[in-house]
C-alpha cells in the first residue's frame, strides 16, 4: 500500500526520533573531521597523506602547514564561525587550505574552480562568505579574477590567494558584520551542478559526511592503507566526498591529479598503487579508449572504479570488464545532496549493467507515483531520507521545503524503478521525460542502445519540437566515423529496441556541454541544436555541423 505525501515547510528533513536511530546505529557519531585527521596525525605523522604532481605531503607537513595558513584565516575572519569559499584547482593547495579553514573552526564552501563568474556570485548571495581563497593563474585562466568580479557584484569579500601551502590575503573586502554566522548543523557547503539553472548550496553535516565515508569504507573494505585517486574536481561533491574527505576520514593517501589525460591517470594508479576511486563517465570512457603497454592489466591496482554523474551505458560496462579485468566498476547514483547507491560484489552482471545498485545501509528509498503515493517498490520519482542526506539548501530554506514530501523524504528529480531485491533502474529525469503526442518517453533506453554502437563517442537524446506531436525524439550523437539516421535506426532494431524509442531526428555534434560532474547540460544542447536549425541565422562557432530528420 503506498502513503500519500504531503509537503512539509520545516526547514529540516532529520527528525529527533530518526537522529537518535542514527545515533544507536553508529553512523552520528558527532566527531568532527578535523578531530578524526588530527588522530591518524598523531597515530603515524611520517605516513604518506598528498601527492600533487610534483608535490608530496606527510600526514604530518599536511597538518603543519594548514596550521599556519589557519592562523592567517582566523586573523582576518576571527573566530565566529563563517562561510570561506575554496575557489581553487586539484593540487596541494586545494588540501592544505581546506584542512587550514576545518582548523580555523571555518565552514568550507567549496565551488569547483571552473565556476562561472555569474553563478559565482549567486554562491555569494546565498553564503555571504568573509573569505574567498583562490588562484592567480589556472591554465590561461585566473580564478582570483573571477572572484574578485563576482565580488563585486556583491558587496566585496576578503580575498587571499593560495601558492601550494601559501596563503597571502590580499584584500580586505567585506565587513565581517555584513556576513553571517554559520549554525553548527552546517559543516560543509557544496554547490550542485545543475544542468538547468544556477547552482544551490547544499549544506551538510559532518555526520551525514561521515556516515557517507564510514559506509563506503565498510561496502568497500577501504582503510589508511588505501590509496585514493581522485581526477574529479575537489570543488565537485564526488572530489569533495569521495577524494578529500575519504582520504581525511580514513588517513589514506590521496593521489591528485590536476588537469585530466588518461596516459596520466593511468601512469599514477600504477605508480601509486591506487586501489579506489569515483569518477564520471567520460572519464571511464577515456581510459577504456586509452592504450596500455604494461605488464599488468590496465588499472591493475584499482580494486574499485565508481562510475558516476552521468548514465554508464551498459555496452560500455561490458567492454570495462575486458579492458580492466582486475578492476571492479560499479555504476554510483549519488546527488550533491546524498544519498549514493552502488552495486556490490555480490551483484550480477545484469544488475551491473543495468541499474545502479543498492542504497547503502540506513538510507531509505521510495518511489513517489502519479498520485502522490510513497511505494518502495516501483516505478515513478525517486526519493530519499537516511543518515547521508543533507539537512537543507543553505540561504533558501523556502526552495529546501518545497522538496520534501511524506515525512522528510526529499525528491530528488529522478525517474526510477525499485524492483524487489531493492536493485535500483534511473530511467531518467522528471524534467528530461520527451513529451510526444501526449505520451511521456524517458530518453534513456534510446541513449543506452545508440551508446552501444561502435562508432558512436557520446549520445544525448532531447525532445525536439513538433507542430503535430508536441516534440519528437531527437538522438544529438558524437561519432568518430560518418552516421546517418537510417543506420542509427537500423541499429537500435537490431539491439531489440522498441520503435517508439526510435530517434527521429539526428544531429551530429563536435561534444557536449557539461557540468563538473559529467552530466550533459541538455537544455543548453537543445537552444544550440535549435539555433543552428534550418531558419535560423547560422550555427554557433564550434556547434554541430550535420543533422537528419526522419520521413513524416
Amino acid at each position: 500500500m503506498g502513503t500519500s505525501a504531503t509537503a512539509h515547510t520545516h526547514p529540516h528533513s532529520v527528525s529527533h526520533d530518526a537522529a537518535r536511530g542514527y545515533r544507536r546505529a553508529g553512523w552520528w557519531t558527532g566527531q568532527r573531521l578535523v578531530d578524526r585527521f588530527a588522530s591518524h596525525v598523531t597515530e603515524a605523522p611520517d605516513r604518506l597523506a598528498l601527492v600533487s604532481g610534483g608535490d608530496t605531503l606527510s600526514r604530518g607537513d599536511l597538518w603543519k602547514e594548514a596550521g599556519k595558513a589557519a592562523d592567517q584565516i582566523r586573523a582576518v575572519v576571527g573566530d565566529a564561525r563563517r562561510v570561506v569559499v575554496i575557489h581553487l584547482p586539484n593540487t596541494t593547495s586545494w588540501m592544505v587550505m581546506f584542512l587550514a579553514v576545518l582548523r580555523a573552526g571555518h565552514v568550507p564552501a567549496t565551488p569547483p574552480v571552473t565556476t562561472e563568474a555569474d553563478h559565482l556570485r549567486h554562491i555569494f548571495e546565498l553564503t555571504r562568505p568573509a573569505l574567498a581563497i583562490s588562484a592567480g593563474s589556472h591554465g590561461r585562466a585566473s580564478p582570483a579574477r573571477i572572484v574578485q568580479e563576482a565580488a563585486a557584484r556583491t558587496g566585496g569579500v576578503a580575498l587571499g590567494l593560495a601558492d601550494q601551502t601559501l596563503l597571502e590575503v590580499h584584500s580586505i573586502g567585506r565587513d565581517l558584520h555584513a556576513t553571517d554566522h554559520v549554525p553548527e548543523a552546517t559543516a560543509h557547503l557544496m554547490f550542485t551542478s545543475s544542468t538547468t539553472g544556477p547552482p544551490k548550496a547544499v549544506s551538510h553535516s559532518e555526520d551525514s559526511l561521515a556516515t557517507l565515508n564510514r559506509q563506503f569504507a565498510e561496502r568497500f573494505d577501504l582503510t589508511g592503507h588505501t590509496p585514493v585517486f581522485m581526477p574529479s574536481s575537489l570543488g565537485h561533491s564526488v572530489g569533495a566526498i569521495h577524494g578529500a574527505r575519504l582520504s581525511m576520514f580514513l588517513g589514506a593517501p590521496l593521489i591528485l591529479q590536476s588537469g585530466w589525460n588518461p596516459g596520466t591517470a593511468l601512469e599514477l594508479i600504477a605508480r601509486h598503487r591506487a586501489a579506489f576511486t569515483a569518477a564520471a563517465t567520460p572519464f571511464l570512457l577515456d581510459l577504456a579508449n586509452a592504450p596500455w603497454s604494461g605488464a599488468e592489466p590496465k588499472l591493475g591496482p584499482l580494486r574499485y572504479f565508481l562510475c558516476g554523474g552521468a548514465q554508464v551505458p551498459p555496452a560500455l560496462i561490458r567492454r570495462c570488464r575486458k579492458e580492466f579485468p582486475d578492476t571492479f566498476v560499479t555504476p554510483l547514483w549519488g546527488m550533491t545532496e546524498g544519498g549514493l547507491t552502488t552495486c556490490v560484489d555480490r551483484s550480477t552482471a545484469e544488475q551491473v549493467e543495468n541499474t545502479v545498485g543498492i542504497g547503502l545501509p540506513g538510507l531509505e528509498l521510495r518511489v513517489l507515483d502519479a498520485e502522490m503515493r510513497l511505494r518502495e517498490r516501483g516505478a515513478g520519482e525517486l526519493v530519499m531520507r537516511g543518515p547521508g542526506v543533507f539537512n537543507s539548501y543553505f540561504g533558501q530554506p523556502e526552495l529546501y521545503a518545497e522538496h520534501l514530501v511524506g515525512e522528510g523524504f526529499f525528491r530528488t528529480g529522478d525517474l526510477a524503478h525499485i524492483d524487489a531485491d531493492r536493485y535500483v533502474s534511473i530511467t531518467g529525469r522528471v524534467k528530461d521525460l520527451i513529451v510526444r503526442g501526449g505520451v511521456n518517453i524517458s530518453p534513456v533506453e534510446t541513449e543506452n542502445a545508440v551508446a552501444a554502437h561502435p562508432d558512436v563517442v557520446g549520445v544525448a537524446v532531447i525532445g525536439w519540437p513538433d507542430e503535430r506531436l508536441g516534440e519528437r525524439i531527437c538522438a544529438a550523437v558524437q561519432a568518430n566515423a560518418p552516421l546517418d539516421l537510417e543506420q542509427v535506426i537500423a541499429f537500435c532494431a537490431a539491439r531489440g529496441l522498441s520503435r517508439r524509442y526510435w530517434p527521429e531526428r539526428l544531429e551530429l555534434v563536435d561534444g557536449f556541454p557539461r557540468t563538473a560532474s559529467g552530466k550533459i547540460r541538455k537544455l543548453q544542447l537543445r537552444t544550440v541544436l535549435l539555433g543552428r536549425a534550418p531558419g535560423a541565422q547560422g550555427p554557433p562557432s564550434g556547434s554541430p555541423s550535420q543533422s537528419g530528420e526522419a520521413k513524416p
